[in-house]
């Protein structure tokens, strides 16, 4: 049986998972920005794996893991055997990490289906229910949002985000959260209804990455939170990309 590295490279940062060809076996997380060789091979020291598969939204450090694993890595392109169609005026500019939640939404869920990502931005992908890869829509992420106010104003402070106690807040950062949180539940809200308005069958909706939790918990929509879905479908990718 086949062992793989599988790396989600974001903005933020950098999963790791050891996998078979049935499951995920381990999972570490490192900061992108503080990506060194030394900090990756503690991460996934004494891990045995045969392949590696990369995905990554973020070039710079993309040469990092060419160097680092050369002949038996490859990259999550459109140009892969990904199990799915794609209708996308130029697949190469999807983003790999994209990709691999729709491969993974259609093998644990099938289609059609909209995948919510929340990470450095939030990202809805879509999969018709022929298995094409649609495309999607992009928006600020939350905390980016969030961030913004604290960066660019003179006395509002920077918050972390959890569920507001009230909507109507009696404190700054009360009132920060409502906006936030609330705010962004709608914006979440509001695309997804535009979405399923156009498409056809019973549509799945898959809430992944770090803020799902979160916006989910209140958001009914959002039907099932599935925080290993861009890794099931590394996983999923994988199996069709390596050698026997």
């Amino acid at each position: 049986m086949r062992n793989f590295l599988l790396v989600n490279l974001n903005n933020t940062s950098t999963k790791f998972a050891l996998a078979d060809e049935e499951k995920l076996l381990k999972k570490k997380v490192l900061p992108t920005k503080s990506l060194s060789l030394q900090a990756v091979r503690q991460a996934i020291d004494q891990w045995k794996f045969d392949y590696v598969l990369l995905s990554s939204v973020v070039p710079k450090k993309t040469t990092f893991f060419r160097n680092l694993f050369r002949s038996r890595m490859k990259e999550v392109s459109s140009e892969l055997n990904l199990g799915i169609g794609i209708d996308f005026s130029d697949p190469r500019a999807i983003g790999a990490d994209r990709l691999a939640n729709a491969v993974g939404v259609t093998n644990r869920y099938g289609a059609p289906a909209i995948v919510v990502d929340f990470g450095t931005a939030v990202t809805f992908d879509i999969v018709s229910a022929k298995r094409g890869y649609e495309g999607g829509v992009i928006a600020p992420g939350l905390g980016v949002m969030t961030d913004y106010l604290y960066q660019r104003t003179a006395l509002l402070p920077k918050i972390d985000l959890s569920e507001p106690v009230n909507v109507i807040g009696k404190t700054t950062r009360d009132a920060m959260l409502a906006g936030a949180v609330y705010g962004y539940r709608g914006l979440v809200r509001q695309i997804i209804t535009e979405i399923v308005s156009h498409l056809e069958g019973k549509v799945r909706i898959i809430a992944t990455g770090s803020y799902a939790d979160l916006i989910a918990a209140k958001l009914p929509e959002l039907q099932i939170i599935d925080l290993d879905l861009t890794f099931e479908g590394l996983r999923v990718i994988a199996l069709r990309s390596f050698p026997l």
